[in-house]
């Protein structure tokens, strides 16, 4: 059993910065590709950013690349998220999953059936 915890987010506003962190526990975490998924007010959950199990390639939404960066220190079992030049649609519940395995491609690591844990989330909100 994996238990995944997120923390970090907060209120901030528009062009302003959050680092989020999800700390991974009952599992090491680099058996896992990871993952940050967010979910907007009346709107579906949705992927932000994947990275794979040694850190080496990372996949982004593109409505986040160039702003969000994801990363990880397996010697920590923690993964983060830094997001910078927020803007009012970033708002959401911050979600981080972890899947059994590495994917090859964006679509792939944005389907939700393919992660078998998930965080509680942390609220991140930003303000115009």
């Amino acid at each position: 059993q994996v238990q995944l915890v997120e923390s970090g987010g907060g209120l901030v506003q528009a062009g302003g910065s959050l680092r989020l962190s999800c700390a991974t526990s009952g599992r090491t975490s680099s058996d896992y590709g990871m993952a940050w998924f967010r979910r907007a007010p009346e709107k579906d959950r949705e992927f932000v950013a994947a990275i794979t199990r040694s850190g080496g390639l990372t996949y982004y939404a593109d409505s986040v690349k160039g702003r969000f960066t994801i990363s990880r220190d397996n010697s920590k079992n923690t993964m983060y998220l830094q997001m910078n030049s927020l803007k009012p649609e970033d708002t959401g519940v911050y979600y981080c999953a972890a899947a059994p395995t590495d994917y090859s491609a964006t679509r792939y690591w944005g389907l939700r059936s393919r992660y078998d844990y998930w965080g509680q989330g942390t609220q991140v909100t930003v303000s115009s």
